[in-house]
């Protein structure tokens, strides 16, 4: 349908189907479906395959969907959680596992047999390019691993983030291949040299705004940053568009240059509250608009008219299981077989990048465009089918408790060490060995004694690898302080540490670590019992406990307070989101990702947890 190369109508109508979709999908309770796939599907619909209610040609939507393209490769780069590459554990049969190296590992196998079964179909003559296909053979789907992971509760598990970083590991790798193919493809033998500078430049970049971020005026920024400045977003699509500009000079396909951008900004460990901003901007406006049109220039007319490109979809389909499953059956060296089986059949799905690559190719003539509807077929069977399979093949969870270490057996320490022990924790004591001996009472701590108590020797029994949380209680601040920029170094987050001097405490605090002190405890005890008994009261409460519980489920995103199911009695005292402190009302929005303060009974507590 022709509306005019400037009408808005064409824009109008994809914008209706992109708000339209999401409400279908929850009205209809089709969580497996992703709302990617379900905005393909209802541009199909709505497309030339179908009502022909949208004009392609159109330069609204031309733009609006090449922006669109250009964000999701930058969200894809944001994706990536680079503290995860230097997370280690251990399985169940206490046999060490580096969840990196597995990845590293299981990817290259994938590699390997994606090249080996791409060159047996271009022996075949079923395809033409075996690089490309390779490509899609070998991409996994970052926008459908992360989500399921999360709502199976598997991302914090070590099977979990062994599977994210395979995933992870091929979202990068196969871009940048995907990048150098076009260079290759088109004899640009200049912008394969350009690349490692485009590689090295993200790190150079990285490391400045790192350094201007650790010397610059934070109360400066902070202000900057809400209100109408919003000064982070505004330097976002400064660097996307800075990137993309360079990209462009050198050669390089603009979405290799959002992706880097993306990575940069992934490095820099923005705060939830600005990742949210920018998954709203993106996925709510432009990338349902790139998604929409995919499906609206669809063409099953070449599809259905090429009878050896219908032969080669389910071929490709069974090829991509089989590239994905075999690798991943490694797995049970660690973990079981339905764990094996089930982290395969979810790393088959595959989407953003294996249709932009379908995409780009096609937009520049490398492949026909009944190829191009064949990759987005087969990439939303594997939507479709791998949610709904690993769900019947969900890994066997790790059910552990939080490993809790804390550093010096002090009174408080000690005393402490009960309550946590009492709350579900796996508490164990570090102490420097005492020449006497021990009471029934002493014996009964979980304690482990030292000749030493240093950094030195708990790092020798790898207290940082085998620990969720650390509490470092020492009376000796320089050592608890090396504690701390120990933990900082290496990206260990969950360490709190025990500070006297009021400054070095102060100091520790503004740097953005968890610090306590005896004394100010003391004294903040003794000012709640002389001017809020009922605080102090509620706070020694032995029957009432306080915890913090991290909204994860889709259902309570955008829900009010007011609107909430029965919390019994328990209560919501505050809420987190980000750096932002916000008090509860009926009327008060939560978001996924909010940090709710609740008190209430162990027991109710709990229910909740289970609940969100």
């Amino acid at each position: 349908m022709a509306h005019g190369n400037g009408s808005i109508l064409s824009l109008m109508i994809v914008m209706v189907v992109a708000f339209l979709t999401p409400i279908i999908l929850q009205r209809f309770k089709l969580k497996a479906i992703p709302v990617v796939v379900a905005e393909i599907i209802a541009g199909i619909i709505i497309g030339k395959s179908g009502l022909n209610l949208v004009d392609v040609e159109n330069n609204w939507l031309t733009l609006l969907s090449s922006l669109g393209l250009i964000f999701l490769m930058f969200l894809s780069g944001v994706e990536i959680d680079f503290k995860s590459f230097s997370k280690k554990g251990r399985n169940k049969n206490g046999n060490k596992a580096n969840p990196l190296i597995v990845a590293v590992v299981i990817f290259l196998f994938m590699l390997i047999i994606a090249f080996v079964l791409s060159s047996a179909l271009a022996v075949l003559r079923l395809i033409d390019d075996p690089i490309f296909m390779t490509i899609i053979l070998s991409t996994i789907s970052l926008g459908v691993v992360v989500p399921v992971l999360k709502e199976n509760k598997m991302l914090d598990t070590k099977l979990g983030q062994t599977v994210l970083l395979i995933a992870v590991i091929s979202d990068f790798a196969t871009m940048i291949l995907f990048a150098f193919y076009l260079a290759l493809r088109e004899g640009n033998v200049a912008m394969i040299w350009w690349m490692p500078f485009l590689v090295a430049l993200v790190f150079v970049l990285y490391y400045l705004l790192d350094f201007y971020r650790k010397k610059s005026d934070l109360k400066l920024l902070d202000v900057l940053r809400r209100g109408t400045a919003q000064i982070g977003t505004r330097g976002v699509f400064v660097l996307i568009l800075f990137f993309v500009a360079i990209s462009e000079t050198i050669g390089v396909e603009a979405i290799l240059g959002a992706f880097l951008a993306g990575v940069v900004v992934s490095l820099l460990s923005p705060d939830r509250t600005f990742i949210h901003q920018l998954d709203s901007f993106g996925y709510g406006f432009l990338i349902p608009i790139f998604f929409v049109m995919v499906g609206v220039e669809f063409d099953f007319v070449s599809l259905l008219g090429n009878s050896s490109i219908l032969v080669l979809i389910p071929i490709v389909f069974g090829l991509i299981f089989l590239t994905r499953m075999l690798p991943s059956l490694w797995l049970k060296k660690w973990f079981s077989w339905r764990d094996a089986i089930g982290s395969g059949v979810l790393l088959t799905s595959t989407l953003s990048l294996a249709i932009v690559a379908a995409t780009v190719s096609s937009q520049m003539g490398m492949i026909s465009e009944g190829m191009k509807s064949a990759v987005i077929l087969v990439s939303i069977l594997t939507c479709f089918i791998s949610p709904v399979v690993y769900a019947k093949f969900t890994p066997e969870k790790e059910k552990k408790k939080k490993r809790l270490a804390i550093i010096g057996a002090n009174l408080a320490a000690l005393r402490a060490s009960i309550g946590f022990q009492k709350s579900g924790f796996d508490v164990t004591i570090y102490s420097e060995r005492q020449m006497k001996i021990l009471t029934e009472d002493e014996k009964e701590f979980p304690l482990v004694e030292l000749d030493c108590l240093t950094l030195e020797s708990l790092l020798e029994l790898n207290i940082f690898e085998n620990h969720d949380v650390i509490i470092v209680a020492t009376s000796n601040d320089q050592e608890n302080i090396r504690f701390a920029d120990y933990a900082r170094k290496i990206g260990f987050e969950d360490i709190i540490i025990r500070i006297e001097n009021p400054k070095l405490n102060n100091l520790y605090v503004n740097i953005g670590h968890k610090v306590y002190s005896d004394t100010l405890a003391a004294e903040f005890v003794i000012q709640a019992m002389v001017h809020s008994p009922n605080l102090f009261h509620f706070l020694t409460n032995q029957d009432e406990v306080i915890k913090e519980i991290v909204l994860e489920d889709d259902q309570f995103d955008g829900v009010p307070v007011g609107k909430l199911p029965f919390l019994g009695n328990t209560l919501i005292l505050a809420v987190y989101r980000g750096n932002q402190s916000i008090t509860p009302k009926g009327d008060t929005i939560l978001r996924k990702g909010d940090v709710l303060i609740m008190s209430g009974t162990k027991e109710s507590i709990e229910k909740l947890e289970h609940l969100f």
